[in-house]
């Protein structure tokens, strides 16, 4: 097989964007809701809550359940997200 250089070029900067699928899928998976829940638990035990926040905090973490029991781990971790941002942690 005669590939021309241009060819060449070609067919192994497309080899090459196939060999980065993987990594760039794991880089975009989200982190298992189980673990981002414990870290939220420990810091909720040890944070000090207005009763108004502990409210929000305690709403998101349902929410956060909710998806996590569905398998939606990006969602239930944007709520556990906003869970520690409320708690500052």
């Amino acid at each position: 097989m005669n590939m021309s250089k241009a060819a060449q070029r070609v067919r192994l900067v497309a080899l090459a964007g196939l060999m980065m699928l993987p990594v760039a899928a794991h880089a975009a998976a989200p982190r298992p809701c189980e673990d981002a829940l414990k870290e939220m638990r420990a810091a909720k035990a040890t944070a000090k809550l207005s009763v108004d926040d502990k409210a929000k905090v305690d709403a998101l973490e349902a929410k956060a359940v909710e998806r996590c029991n569905a398998d939606d781990d990006r969602r239930a971790d944007g709520f556990l997200d906003d869970a520690m941002k409320l708690m500052k942690k």
